[in-house]
């Protein structure tokens, strides 16, 4: 008998979902750290930021970058770091990308943006501004960001209040400390006209060291998990698609994009599958080699790979698979798990044996636990600690 053929449908007829498990021509929006600079030594920065690298990108090469976002037809770009306003020519990326039809969303801590610059951002168009903070108090806050960091913030958000920007983001990072302030965050960003946005804390950059201290307890993500269902007025990034094994799924894609439909372009060029595997392994190409991005995007074995169906592994016979697709990449991958484990914060607790397993270095199927490809902490800067450091409960839900 001929081999069986298997027919694919039609793009027009596919499932969305499905498009974008089979990656798109060009990415929906990308991560796209300007400097590894910054004013702050946050406990769980995903790049380990502070220092700026010398062979960033130049003004002119971040223009050609924009050039081939264009071409591409990408929605919108988020700009971070460090702190991307630390860039002496921040403002005229931001306005170049603008004029090329490549939309901007942007994340900084506050510090440099002042009335003048509030105005600025004020009078453009295709661009959101996202404050980060994360906790509604100082105390809070400034255990994990620094101190003076809240304050900072909070007048970050009046200038954009005053200069009438419209409805910016405050994105917090959940983690066990402001869980229980959820409520405050929101009404505080709602005070200043703003919109809250919260994300999932990864074993990224520093925060592979405090992640554990950190990270939401079981009992936590099941109080996270109620609190965000059916709250459209929050947006959450699909950073919680592990969270709906507990029952509905939440809004979103509810899938790992990585290589798929979103990516990471470091300050430096270089191209990695996820902001939050900046590791080698991870790693695509660079902007400056021949062809640029979107030789890296379109013709990269490390991408095509990820675009490949993958085996649902360790979480086969879950019956909660189609709703958390076996959870973060980068989250199994910096605490010494395999990419086809359950999450390391799965909610049925199907990790925790797993985890018991990792100690010492070691991960959990005896190979080395990976460390973060690159460290550009400033030397001689403390790194704040969690505001109390509470055991974790693995309580099943």
């Amino acid at each position: 008998m001929p081999p069986e053929v298997v027919h694919q449908p039609p793009a027009a007829t596919r499932p969305l979902v499905d498009e974008f498990r089979l990656g798109l021509d060009a990415p929906i929006c990308l991560t796209w750290e300007l400097t590894y600079a910054c004013n702050l030594s946050c406990s769980h920065c995903l790049s380990s930021s502070g220092r700026r690298d010398p062979r960033e990108l130049s003004t002119e090469e971040c223009f050609a970058v924009v050039d081939e976002l264009q071409r591409l037809q990408v929605f919108y770009v988020n700009l971070g770091g460090g702190e991307p306003m630390l860039r002496p020519d921040f403002f005229p990326i931001v306005e170049y990308a603008i004029d090329h039809q490549v939309g901007v969303k942007f994340s900084t801590n506050g510090t440099f943006l002042d009335r003048d610059a509030a105005r600025r951002l004020a009078a453009m168009d295709y661009l959101d501004v996202q404050i980060s903070l994360d906790g509604a108090t100082a105390a809070v806050n400034d255990a994990v960001r620094g101190a003076g960091a809240h304050r900072a913030s909070l007048q970050a958000m009046e200038h954009l209040a005053d200069a009438g920007f419209g409805a910016f983001k405050v994105s917090v990072v959940v983690t066990r400390e402001n869980v229980d302030e959820l409520d405050d965050l929101r009404a505080l960003a709602e005070s200043f006209g703003a919109q809250l946005r919260v994300t999932r804390l990864r074993p990224s950059g520093r925060g592979a060291d405090t992640w554990d201290r950190l990270r939401p307890t079981q009992a936590q993500q099941r109080q996270l998990y109620d609190w965000l269902l059916g709250r459209d007025d929050v947006l959450t990034g699909d950073s919680f698609f592990h969270l709906s094994a507990f029952g509905e799924a939440l809004p979103g894609l509810n899938l790992c994009g990585a290589g798929r439909v979103v990516c990471l372009i470091d300050p430096v060029g270089d191209v990695y599958a996820c902001p939050f595997v900046i590791h080698d392994e991870f790693l695509a190409g660079n902007v400056r080699d021949p062809g640029g991005f979107t030789d890296v995007w379109r013709s990269s074995e490390l991408f095509a790979s990820l675009r490949e169906p993958g085996s649902e592994g360790a979480c086969t016979s879950c019956g909660s698979y189609d709703a958390c697709q076996g959870g973060c990449m980068a989250s199994k991958f910096f605490v010494g798990l395999d990419l086809d484990d359950p999450d390391p914060e799965c909610v049925l607790g199907n990790a925790e044996e797993l985890l018991d397993r990792v100690g010492a270095g070691v991960g959990a199927h005896g190979a080395p636990v990976p460390r973060p490809t690159a460290d550009h902490s400033r030397p001689g800067v403390a790194v704040p600690s969690p505001v109390t450091l509470r055991p974790t409960r693995r309580t099943r839900p």
